[in-house]
């Protein structure tokens, strides 16, 4: 299925013109080269050799167990396996590291609060804590059995109405426009005295999916609203899309890679014919307002891990940072109570409820979570497994290494030969995982490819094996089956193999 009718579906004839031209410019005049420019002649030899797909699947190739290089952890797996220091940190940034985690473990209090410089929560928020998204820093689930949706949440928006609405998100100078009453995400929790935005429901069909020697797999198809809205109706153009939190390790790596290197494998036009067609994310960054390459998030919507974590403290928790200011964090103009709640900012200790050196040091954290080593990369079902991954077609997006940047700004992530598993670009993956909310480039049938590193212990370090952006997939075979659009031929190919085939995918997968 050619993805340019796709996001088209879903956009304006107009926007889509728009888009097309402006993202074209933008291009043009970014400060990302086509071609790296951090190596000598000799070095981009050797990082495209290092780098060219591996044909041979009699052994594992060199350096592969260490899957983020230098900077993987070899300690022990258990469910810390997550929150280890990246090797390559030299001993004197240790203790930024342990400072950052603290501050990621901090749970915050409503304002006002004795405990000044921990108060400003909310008013509205989804948690009290990163901690409580990314538990054990691993990978969030939907709420199971009356569970909180603590780790899940939904976020909001709507489509562009007018003329300079396009442009705006064509110049990427916005990824979308919020609900006018409900902001850029439901908060299901608020301060005391002030009501909660609503709560997620979710509702499941079974589906039955038959695979190549009769073996059946039921996936479960969810369907999602919103209950007990305390401010109104939501606007009726407003998309609902859930997302979990993601895994933390290897960020500072994965902001590394080279631009050019990510963009050597888009495609967006889909010109070599083989029906797979990344497309790159363009956003701006929240300091500079310069484009960037969008390269986190469920939609590639933020470039770096700053930009990240300030999203987070201000749509999450309701904490205002340097880059995110307001201290009601997504209250709108519309909920009068929670913009009159009192805020935590003690001017003493500057303008915002978190400043600057708490955003700098949750930031250093979050980039300098190790990736854990592979586990059995040479074992015979391991390798098997593989060349079933490579002969399907999977690492058309799930691209496997990459060699981050010589002149990186943090030398404990230079030149490092990592494993990720991900192309970092937008692919349409079908009607069955499409959530209809366009953000910035990317239509509501596309999504970032994420990474596979650690994949395999999950069920480890968060205690469940949930997954796809909503954690609809209770298993890697159910979220392999729920690939469409773009990877749709890869699923087929999984799902047409022997059984043996695909257990050792599977097995593949669980190494990493």
């Amino acid at each position: 299925m050619s993805p340019v009718p796709a996001r088209r579906l879903l956009l304006s004839a107009t926007l889509c013109a728009t888009i097309a031209g402006l993202s074209a410019a933008l291009a043009d005049n970014f400060d990302l080269p086509n071609k790296r420019t951090d190596l000598t002649e000799a070095d981009a030899k050797r990082v495209a050799d290092v780098t060219r797909p591996t044909t041979d699947f009699s052994k594992a190739e060199q350096y592969e167990a260490m899957q983020a290089g230098g900077a993987t952890s070899i300690d022990p797996v258990t469910q810390d396996s997550f929150s280890h220091i990246s090797a390559t940190i030299p001993f004197e940034e240790e203790q930024p590291f342990r400072l950052g985690n603290a501050l990621f473990k901090k749970l915050w209090v409503s304002a006002p609060s004795s405990t000044q410089a921990s108060d400003g929560l909310g008013p509205l928020f989804n948690a009290r804590s990163c901690m409580s998204c990314h538990v054990n820093d691993g990978r969030g689930k939907p709420p199971e059995g009356g569970v909180s949706a603590t780790s899940m949440f939904l976020r909001l928006a709507r489509p562009a109405k007018t003329p300079e609405e396009e442009r705006a998100i064509a110049d990427a100078r916005t990824v979308n426009f919020p609900d006018p009453i409900y902001g850029h995400q439901l908060q299901d929790l608020a301060v005391p005295g002030l009501p909660s935005e609503g709560k997620m429901k979710i509702a499941y069909t079974e589906e039955t999916v038959t695979l190549a020697g009769g073996e059946t797999v039921s996936l479960r198809r969810p369907r999602y609203s919103v209950e007990n809205l305390g401010y109104g109706p939501l606007d009726p153009t407003t998309t609902i899309s859930p997302r979990v939190a993601p895994a933390m390790i290897g960020l500072g790596l994965i902001e590394a890679i080279p631009e050019a290197d990510i963009l050597a494998h888009a495609d967006p036009d889909d010109r070599d014919g083989d029906g797979i067609a990344g497309k790159a994310a363009i956003v701006r960054d929240h300091r500079t307002g310069k484009p960037a390459l969008g390269r986190f998030g469920w939609k590639a919507q933020h470039a770096s891990v700053r930009d990240q974590s300030a999203d987070a403290f201000s749509n999450d928790i309701g904490i205002s940072t340097p880059d995110r200011p307001d201290a009601h964090g997504d209250c709108t103009d519309a909920q009068a109570k929670c913009k009159a709640m009192p805020t935590g900012v003690q001017k003493r200790l500057g303008n915002e409820e978190a400043p600057g050196p708490i955003l700098d040091l949750v930031t250093f954290y979050s980039a300098n979570l190790a990736v854990p080593a592979r586990r059995k990369a040479s074992f015979p079902e391991t390798l098997k497994g593989k060349q079933v991954f490579y002969e399907s077609g999977c690492t058309a997006c799930h691209v496997p290494k990459f060699v981050t940047r010589r002149d990186s700004l943090d030398k404990a992530q230079a030149f490092q030969l990592i494993w990720p598993y991900s192309d970092f670009l937008l692919h349409d993956m079908g009607d069955g995982l499409a959530d209809g909310q366009e953000v910035g480039f990317a239509s509501g049938r596309e999504w970032r490819t994420p990474p596979l590193w650690g994949i395999g212990l999950t069920q480890t370090v968060s205690g469940h094996s949930f997954f796809l952006h909503d954690g609809r997939a209770r298993s890697l075979t159910e979220a392999i089956l729920w690939h469409g659009g773009e990877a749709q031929k890869a699923r087929d190919a999984f799902a047409s193999r022997p059984k043996d085939d695909r257990q050792a995918l599977i097995t593949f997968l669980e190494s990493l």
